[in-house]
């Protein structure tokens, strides 16, 4: 008896040639309407759905394969007495292999692409693996060609492993429309229930460390997509380099994230560990790279490079001295600097990205279980902004708005000393305020004088003023919000500088 194949998909990407593979291979082919069109079209002997069930398509195509014809096919369990006796009364034919895919709702949201019929035939066939094989991603129609070609049937664990990956599919594409329903709730940033539907996108080299396997993931059905809040990564291109790892994806975000926070002008970071070890704005790529270097140059070795507009080939000759970075990431290169980075740093990885949008929410894991918060508000707004020292900022305003920009991407306790839209010093990670106060003034040297000292939480007392004025800093600006504010005002005062508190806070944790 020939065996028999339902095959009833969207995407029909390498269909014919599998189709074709299996009547050369002697299986009898039922296809629903599209389908059966197609493979009618290129000669194959194809009986359609409707006239296999008796029944017609309905209601706009809502009811294709929903019949016991079909469903009792899949589902019977052909060693079972009942099973197969039910059959015979019935006249229900065994269908041995089921090929759908599902309407592309992850790439289309709405109603009508929300498959009914598809998910029910990859679900009654993974769930009776046993005697049917399922097959839910053209991907894999060479492989199970060949097995079909090499034998009579499947083996058990390739239809264990198709099941496997079948309800892994369902399961995601319910997530995917449960998502969806979510977002179209205005109070949906937090909902009772949280779907995460990831696919595997990439063997990584290794984790934190050699000794940790790793690998990357994203969303199902998001393999390129730009202009996705939470899914531009997907749409980075590697230029040259040896593999990313998995460290260096995490600094290459935190880069990315943090050049395309500090406005308009030609920017540049470098972030060593997650954290900015440089910041810098100016009138080009080259200028903005040069000074973004300097803040620690000596950090900088090994680290991630970010640019926001395109690398050209000035920039490209000032990275020649600078020392290497694992990583650089920028919109784009011009011409011949992709070529000139790989023949004289082979390693490094450079990668052109679209522009981030910022997500809704971020998600964390922590031992036993996730947390989810909404994602830090854009730290340009300076409408909660107010001045509340004697001396007035003046046109240092526009230094501490950089300078706090760059702060809330610091690890917290956090400070960073910068003028002339540039930081100069960066101190992070500090378990008490005027700890990352001075490490700042340490690392800046005295380049910073003139300058302000952005603060991501409140000064809780007047020390971590003094060791600002320290690093000869005219404008301090912090969220306020101690019991010892007024201290501090007056600590600003007596030292004759000029305080802005902006009304939030930006630990970073």
């Amino acid at each position: 008896m020939n065996r028999r194949a339902l095959l009833s998909v969207f995407d029909k990407s390498g269909l014919v040639e599998f189709a074709t593979g299996l009547v050369d291979a002697g299986w009898e082919l039922l296809a629903s309407g599209g389908t059966a069109a197609v493979l009618a079209g290129e000669g194959l002997d194809v009986i359609d759905l409707a006239d296999h069930t008796g029944s017609p398509v309905m209601l706009g195509h809502r009811v294709v394969t929903l019949h016991p014809k079909v469903h009792g096919g899949i589902l019977a369990d052909r060693s079972h007495p009942d099973h197969r006796a039910d059959m015979e009364r019935y006249g229900i034919e065994p269908i041995d292999l089921v090929v759908v895919n599902l309407y592309p709702f992850e790439a289309e949201p709405g109603v009508e692409n929300i498959d009914i019929g598809g998910p029910a035939l990859i679900r009654a066939a993974a769930k009776n693996h046993r005697h049917v094989g399922v097959v839910c991603d053209p991907s894999d129609y060479p492989a199970v060609l060949d097995e079909i070609r090499s034998g009579e049937w499947l083996s058990g664990p390739t239809r264990e492993t198709l099941a496997r990956k079948a309800f892994a599919r369902t399961a995601a594409y319910d997530g995917t429309i449960v998502s969806w329903l979510d977002e179209l709730d205005d109070e949906a940033l937090l909902p009772p229930t949280l779907h995460l539907s990831l696919e595997r996108a990439g063997v990584l080299r290794y984790g934190e460390n050699p000794d940790q396997p790793a690998a990357s993931y994203r969303r199902i059905g998001r393999h390129a997509s730009p202009d996705d809040a939470e899914d531009w990564w997907n749409a980075v291109v590697q230029h040259s380099g040896v593999a990313l790892s998995y460290l260096n994806l995490l600094d290459a975000g935190a880069a990315w994230g943090l050049v395309h926070d500090l406005g308009d002008r030609p920017a540049a970071a470098v972030i060593k560990h997650a954290g900015p070890c440089g910041a810098a704005v100016g009138e080009d790529p080259a200028a903005a790279y040069e000074r973004a270097l300097a803040c620690d140059e000596r950090a900088a070795f090994g680290g991630v490079v970010a640019l926001n507009r395109p690398v050209d080939l000035d920039t490209a000759a000032l990275m020649d001295g600078a020392p290497q970075a694992d990583v650089i990431i920028a919109p784009a290169y011009a011409e011949g600097v992709v070529e000139r980075i790989r023949a004289r740093r082979a390693g490094t990885r450079v990668l052109e990205a679209p522009t981030p949008r910022r997500s809704g929410r971020t998600l964390r894991q922590i031992e036993g279980g996730w947390l989810v918060q909404a994602a830090s508000p854009d730290s340009s707004d300076r409408s909660a902004w107010r001045v509340v020292s004697r001396r007035d900022p003046g046109h240092l305003v526009e230094d501490a708005a950089f300078a706090w920009r760059v702060a809330a991407h610091v690890a917290s306790n956090a400070a960073v000393l910068a003028r002339n839209g540039t930081a100069w010093g960066i101190g992070g990670g500090q378990q008490d305020r005027v700890g990352a106060v001075e490490m700042a003034v340490g690392k800046a040297g005295g380049r910073a004088a003139g300058g302000v000292c952005a603060s991501d939480g409140f000064f809780p007392f007047p020390d971590g003023i003094e060791a600002a004025a320290t690093g000869g800093v005219e404008l301090i600006i912090q969220p306020g919000g101690s019991v010892n504010d007024r201290a501090v005002v007056e600590a600003a005062d007596r030292l004759g500088l000029s305080m802005i508190f902006t009304g939030t806070r930006r630990f970073r944790h």
